[in-house]
């Protein structure tokens, strides 16, 4: 009877499989039909609302699969032959092939749902059968809907957002896959053009140095990216940290005053700050404008259209934007860290220097870690900061696919796809951007000093 007590199901594949054959060698008529008809056992044991949801959902897949996935998930190996075409002055619409692969996908999903809940269906039974073979009563229905508020509140609570999760997370993420496999783009655009499956061939052409490959491109943003994402981070975390430090120093009059000035660039929004900056700083903009109005230059200065001087000055900005964050941060956690450390560092002689090297910095390091590790990857996608100012700015010749100098990989996947409806190399960039991410974070992570030493400051 163990094995009737734990059920049959086991963790790993083999004993699910092991567990359905034993099910169905075991049970009862009742179980058997539940094999075809779902919810069938619980039907007629009186499990009237469980019967009738598996019976309703595998009814719904039936008709779902009857009326609009076979369609799509029989041609999705070719993502459709029939093309679009022109009739007199009509047009007789083929295979959609974007349509094809969307909703071929989301009936994969759906078939993996329902084998799931099919599972879970036969487990139904034989704990059933095991609760009648004991001498028990089953739950009653209505026992069973107060279940669903009360004991099993967990998964009611769950089901939608789970499922919006699968939909508009997991679906676009594995669409967005198999749209790198495929030559969708501006010449077979669904529905008037059909795409089809390439194989590897666009991520040979990422890594394609020769010719029109995208190999030199690709690199080239990629360090840049990084680049960007190293100073963005780690200027605006040391200076908000040394303007909090500052801040909070004894005999420093005025504190909230310096705080509100601070606190103001975080106030206005970011888009209309950063839009103003770029005016600012453009060839015609007020700076340049009042340099050669005073005679202290006599052309504009390439803010924007000088590659290394865009980029400096794209640094430069970000700083101003990013302390004050990192200010608010440092200034609460500098609160925090116990006077009796610095008050013993001081009577033994320590300079401000060595306090700050052997208190400080390890403290905010250790509670600041996981921020920092998640502020270099938010900036490894940092959009607003990189478009609003340059929009990937000053082009260049020898680059591919609209990309420009200061292009991040995000913003490049935005102008490939906008700009160029190259959906499949845009496809495989975004695929690279979650690769790159997941490397650094994954890479990183365990060398944080809240990670590898958790009881260091407790």
């Amino acid at each position: 009877m163990a094995q009737t007590k734990k059920g049959r199901f086991g963790g790993t594949f083999a004993d699910n499989i092991k567990g359905i054959g034993t099910t169905f060698r075991d049970g009862d008529w009742k179980t058997r039909i539940s094999y075809l008809i779902m919810g069938f056992g619980p039907l007629c044991r009186g499990a009237i609302l469980r019967g009738l949801m598996y019976l309703g959902l595998e009814l719904a897949f039936i008709w779902y699969m009857i009326n609009f996935g076979w369609n799509y998930l029989s041609k999705i190996t070719t993502l459709g032959t029939v093309e679009t075409y022109k009739k007199g002055r009509s047009t007789v619409y083929g295979d959609n092939s974007f349509l094809i692969l969307l909703f071929g996908l989301l009936t994969i999903l759906a078939v993996l749902a329902i084998i799931a809940l099919w599972r879970m269906n036969i487990a139904e039974n034989q704990k059933e059968e095991a609760i009648l073979k004991a001498g028990k009563t089953l739950p009653g229905n209505k026992k069973d809907f107060l279940s669903l508020f009360d004991s099993n509140f967990d998964k009611t609570l769950m089901a939608l957002p789970l499922a919006g999760v699968f939909v508009f997370t997991v679906l676009p993420i594995i669409f967005m896959v198999c749209v790198s496999f495929t030559n969708y783009d501006m010449n077979h655009q669904a529905p008037s053009k059909l795409f089809t499956w390439v194989g590897l061939d666009n991520y040979r052409n990422m890594f394609n140095f020769g010719g029109a490959g995208f190999g030199g491109t690709f690199f080239s943003v990629l360090g840049w990216t990084l680049v960007w994402a190293f100073f963005a981070t780690f200027i605006d975390y040391f200076l908000g940290m040394a303007v909090a430090i500052l801040i909070n120093k004894k005999g420093i009059k005025f504190k909230k005053l310096w705080r509100t000035i601070l606190v103001l660039t975080i106030a206005v929004p970011q888009f209309v700050s950063l839009l103003y900056v770029m005016k600012l700083f453009a060839n015609d903009g007020l700076i340049n404008t009042y340099l050669k109005k005073w005679g202290w230059i006599q052309s504009a200065i390439p803010f924007w259209t000088n590659p290394t001087l865009a980029k400096f000055t794209i640094i430069l900005v970000n700083i101003w934007i990013g302390i004050p964050y990192l200010m608010l941060i440092a200034t609460g956690l500098l609160m925090n860290i116990p006077a009796d450390l610095y008050e013993s560092a001081k009577i033994d002689g320590a300079s401000p220097w060595q306090m700050f090297k052997s208190i400080t910095l390890p403290y905010m390091l250790f509670v600041t870690g996981p921020y920092l590790l998640t502020q270099f990857t938010g900036n490894l996608n940092n959009f607003n900061v990189i478009f609003l100012l340059t929009q990937g700015g000053p082009s260049s010749t020898t680059l591919m696919g609209s990309a420009g100098r200061t292009d991040l990989l995000v913003t490049w996947l935005y102008k490939m796809t906008l700009n160029e409806t190259n959906y499949k190399m845009a496809a495989v960039i975004g695929i690279m951007v979650f690769l790159v991410t997941a490397i650094v974070s994954l890479s990183v992570y365990n060398l944080l000093p809240s990670v590898k030493d958790e009881e260091g400051f407790q």
